[in-house]
């Protein structure tokens, strides 16, 4: 019965769009990466997608829950997003969602 209940576990995904000062989208990725390496517990993936040829991004970061996403934010975590603060052009525009769905390929779930 406990795996039919996790087969109806969603994830939780923190999605965050950012648009940085010309020429800074570079630094703010390290710096992205740098604190994604203090995430733990319940931390899953993720990702950061990048418009071409633009400072503009999306940075995906899927967790097992809410909590676990609080329970993340380090002092090192701290740290890092007063480093990347600077570096944006307009105020980070980011929500928290439930994963309702996903949909893997075919190819996928035979590799």
């Amino acid at each position: 019965m406990s795996e039919f209940l996790d087969f109806l576990k969603h994830d939780f995904a923190y999605v965050a769009i950012a648009e940085f000062k010309p020429g800074k989208f570079e630094e703010a990725k390290e710096l992205y990466e740098q604190a994604v390496a203090t995430y733990t517990d319940g931390f899953k993936r993720a990702y950061l997608l990048q418009i071409p040829d633009t400072d503009k991004g999306i940075a995906i970061i899927l967790w097992e829950s809410a909590d676990s996403m609080e329970s993340n934010r380090s002092q090192a975590y701290e740290e890092i997003l007063k480093q990347m603060t600077p570096l944006f052009a307009k105020p980070l525009n980011s929500d928290f969602y439930e994963v309702v769905s996903e949909i893997i390929s075919k190819e996928t779930v035979s590799d």
